[in-house]
């Protein structure tokens, strides 16, 4: 396991609930939340990933974690999920919703339930996870909540990811809302825009043997020259829990190496 090193960010919202927690961010979110001593809530439709991965935080930190199966999109699995984490852990203060699928194709050919399938999980999974988590904050007296959402959800790309972004930008909207109604609640909601990120999201429909001159080509567009590291957008998340976010809420971090500040026309 990558050895994170703790910055002081000051108190950060705990217990911790991350979806998608078992791969890609939501798994580089649950590393970097244990090494500041975190109490972790992972959820993950592959139970088995998700159990053995909060099994080895606990070991690593000392910092309790529980693992749970349930499928983001399924209205009672969120719930009972959520019900489980406040048992186990008392009543959660911070979410991070980092589940997320992709099926890409031209709109045209897209099928109705590809597309479907990607709302569910992304968007109304979105939704089920942040009202389970509201009710316990609201109850709890505050909290902060990190919808990962995409600069997808906000300019379009050649390739046909017309189900993501619809999907990401339904998440940058909701974030908006929420942040809006339950200010008053002393509950933060932000989303975080990752741009091309290392992970197997990343390269879930490409074949092998194109990663490599994929992974180039998508380099040489972004400014900084190269994919992140999900570390990188998980210390993005991290602050955003924390106390050093104190007074931010409704916003739209960019994670991007630079993506959303660059023109598409060059000159």
């Amino acid at each position: 396991m990558q050895v994170i090193r703790p910055v002081d960010l000051g108190p950060i919202a705990a217990p911790l609930v991350i979806t998608g927690a078992a791969s890609g961010i939501g798994r580089a979110v649950a590393v970097l939340a244990a090494a500041h001593g975190v109490p972790l809530a992972l959820l993950d439709r592959d139970g088995r990933a998700v159990g053995a991965l909060a099994q080895e935080l606990a070991n690593a930190h000392g910092t309790p974690a529980v693992g749970l199966g349930a499928d983001v999109a399924d209205e009672g699995a969120v719930d009972a999920a959520f019900a489980a984490a406040a048992e186990r852990l008392g009543p959660p203060r911070g979410l991070v919703t980092s589940a997320g699928i992709d099926r890409g194709g031209a709109a045209h050919e897209l099928r109705a339930d590809d597309f479907d399938e990607v709302i569910a999980v992304n968007l109304r999974g979105t939704f089920l996870a942040c009202r389970a988590a509201l009710r316990h904050m609201r109850e709890a007296g505050g909290g902060a909540v990190v919808c990962v959402s995409s600069p997808l959800g906000f300019v379009g790309v050649p390739g046909g990811a017309g189900a993501y972004s619809a999907s990401k930008g339904g998440v940058s909207a909701f974030v908006r809302t929420l942040a809006v109604d339950y200010g008053a609640d002393g509950i933060r909601v932000n989303a975080l825009l990752p741009g091309a990120t290392e992970t197997p999201l990343m390269w879930a429909s490409v074949a092998e043997a194109d990663v490599p001159a994929m992974r180039a080509q998508v380099g040489r567009e972004v400014p900084l020259g190269r994919l992140a590291d999900p570390s990188e957008p998980a210390r993005a998340a991290l602050w955003l829990l924390s106390d050093q976010a104190s007074y931010v809420t409704g916003a739209q971090i960019a994670c991007d190496g630079g993506v959303l500040a660059k023109a598409s026309i060059s000159v």
